[in-house]
C-alpha cells in the first residue's frame, strides 16, 4: 500500500497523538496531585498523619501503576487498545476524583491504590497507540511527547494548587480530575479509533484496512514472525544481553526513585523548611517545568552525542541540583536548583527508554523497554516510603535531598558502566523496528 500523506491523513494522526497526549496529561495530574495536597492533608481534622503514614499513602499509588501496568497488556489483549485507553482514563479519573470525599487516611489510601491501576496503565496503552499513526520516523518524536505529557500534568497540579487550595481546599483538586471524563472522553468515543494490529491479529482484516488507507498506515504485519515472549525474557537475561539489562533497569529505578520523591514530598519539605503553601507550590512547579524542559534539552542532546553520555551528565547534573539544596540557598538559587533536578531526573528516564531502545535488537527491544521501566516502577513504590520514613525519623529536610541526590548520582554511575551497542546491532537496526505489538512491520520485513 502507498503511504497516505494527504493533508487530512497528517490532520488526522495530529488529532489521534493530541488527544492521547491530552489524555496522558490528566493521568500526570492526577499523579502528581498527592506532592501538591500533601501539606494540606497534615492539617485535616481527624486524621492524625504522620509522615510515615503519608509515605505510605503516596506510595499505594505507584504500587497500583505497577499492578496496573501489567494488568493493561492483558486488556488491551481481548479489549483492544481504544478500549482499554478510555476504561483506562475513565478508572483513575473516577478513583481520583473519589478520593475527594475520603473520611480518613485509610480509605483515601485504598482509593489511591485503585486509581494507581488505571494510571499504570494509562501511558503505556496511549503510547503504543499514538506511534503507530505517525512514520517511522516521527515515533521518537511522539513518544518523548507522551513522556512530557506526565511532568505537563504535575506542572498544571502545581498551577491549579496555588490558585484553587487556599480557596476551596484540597479536596477540589481530586474533584478537577472529573474534567478528563466529562471533556476528553466524549472526544476520544467520537475521533480515536481502534489500533489496525489490534483488529488484524482478531481477523478483523477489512476493518484494520479501512483504517491503514485512511491514516496512510503500511500494511499489518504476520503475527507468526514474533518471537514468544518468554524466549524473549529468557534472551535479556543471558550474554550478551545479561550486563546492559541489569544497569539499564537499576538506573531506571534509582531514577524514578529521585523523580518521584521529589514529585511526592517537594511541596511539604520546603514548607517544613519555612516557606508558605504558595511558595512551596511554587517550586513544585520549578521541578515539573524543569522535567518538561529536560524532555526537549535532553532529547536535543541525545541525538548529538548520544543517548547514554548525554543521560550520564543529565543524572550528574540533577545530582548537583539536588546537592545545591543542602545548603539551604537562597529562593532564587533554589528554584535555579529544582529546574536543574527536574531536566536531569526526568531527561534522564527519556535518554534510558532511548538507550534501550538502541541497544537492543529489534525483536528483544519490546521486551526490553517493558522489563526494565516494569523493574524501574520498584523505585517509584519505594521513593514516597523512604521519604517518610526519613522524616518521621527526625532526619530532617536535608535527608530527603541527599537520598535523592545519591539516587541521581548512582543512576549517573550505571549508565557510564552500560555497554555500547555492538556494531552489529546497530546495522542490523538500521532499518528495522518492532511495532507496538512487538510484530516486524510488513515495510521492515522487506528491508530484513
Amino acid at each position: 500500500m502507498t503511504q497516505n500523506t494527504s493533508p487530512a491523513a497528517h490532520r488526522t494522526a495530529f488529532l489521534v497523538t493530541a488527544l492521547c497526549w491530552v489524555i496522558v496529561l490528566f493521568d500526570g495530574y492526577d499523579l502528581i496531585v498527592y506532592g501538591t495536597v500533601l501539606p494540606e492533608l497534615f492539617e485535616e481534622p481527624g486524621w492524625g498523619l504522620t509522615k510515615s503514614t503519608a509515605g505510605l499513602l503516596g506510595s499505594l499509588a505507584f504500587l497500583g501503576m505497577l499492578v496496573g501496568a501489567v494488568l493493561a497488556g492483558t486488556l488491551a489483549d481481548h479489549l483492544g487498545r481504544r478500549r482499554t485507553i478510555l476504561g483506562c482514563t475513565i478508572w483513575f479519573s473516577v478513583f481520583t476524583a473519589l478520593c475527594a470525599f475520603a473520611p480518613s487516611p485509610e480509605v483515601f489510601g485504598v482509593l489511591r491504590f485503585l486509581a494507581g491501576l488505571g494510571l499504570g496503565g494509562l501511558v503505556p496503552s496511549a503510547n503504543a497507540l499514538a506511534t503507530e499513526f505517525v512514520g517511522p520516523r516521527h515515533r521518537a518524536v511522539v513518544s518523548t511527547l507522551m513522556m512530557s505529557g506526565v511532568p505537563i500534568g504535575g506542572t498544571a497540579a502545581a498551577l491549579v494548587g496555588i490558585g484553587v487550595m487556599p480557596r476551596f481546599g484540597w479536596r477540589t483538586m481530586f474533584l478537577i480530575a472529573l474534567l478528563a471524563v466529562l471533556v476528553v472522553i466524549p472526544l476520544c468515543l467520537k475521533l480515536l479509533p481502534e489500533s489496525p494490529l489490534w483488529l488484524r491479529s482478531r481477523g478483523e482484516h477489512t476493518r484494520a484496512a479501512e483504517i491503514e488507507q485512511r491514516f496512510g498506515l503500511p500494511p499489518g504485519a504476520d503475527h507468526d514472525l514474533v518471537p514468544q515472549a518468554e524466549r524473549r525474557l529468557r534472551s535479556l537475561l543471558r550474554p550478551p544481553y545479561t550486563n546492559a539489562t541489569l544497569l539499564f533497569s537499576l538506573a531506571t529505578a534509582v531514577t524514578l526513585f529521585a523523580w518521584y520523591g521529589l514529585a511526592t514530598w517537594l511541596p511539604q519539605l520546603m514548607r517544613e523548611s519555612g516557606f508558605d503553601l504558595g511558595s512551596s507550590l511554587s517550586f513544585l512547579l520549578a521541578l515539573s517545568l524543569g522535567a518538561v524542559l529536560g524532555s526537549l534539552v535532553t532529547a536535543w542532546g541525545g541525538t548529538r552525542i548520544g543517548s547514554i553520555p548525554t543521560a550520564v551528565i543529565a543524572a550528574l547534573a540533577a545530582a548537583i541540583g539536588l546537592a545545591t539544596l543542602l545548603t539551604h540557598p537562597h529562593s532564587a538559587v533554589a528554584y535555579g536548583a529544582l529546574v536543574l533536578a527536574g531536566v536531569g531526573t526526568h531527561g534522564t528516564q527519556c535518554l534510558i527508554i532511548a538507550a534501550v531502545a538502541n541497544h537492543y535488537p529489534a525483536h528483544l527491544r519490546g521486551s526490553a523497554l517493558g522489563f526494565s521501566l516494569g523493574f524501574g516502577r520498584i523505585g517509584a513504590v519505594l521513593a514516597p516510603q523512604a521519604g517518610g520514613w526519613l522524616l518521621a525519623a527526625g532526619l530532617g529536610v536535608n535527608s530527603n535531598f541527599l537520598a535523592f541526590a545519591l539516587a541521581a548520582a548512582v543512576a549517573g554511575v550505571l549508565l557510564l558502566l552500560c555497554p555500547r551497542p555492538t556494531r552489529s546491532t546497530t546495522a542490523h537496526d538500521a532499518g528495522s523496528a518492532l511495532d507496538d505489538n512487538g510484530n516486524v512491520p510488513a515495510y521492515e520485513k522487506r528491508a530484513v
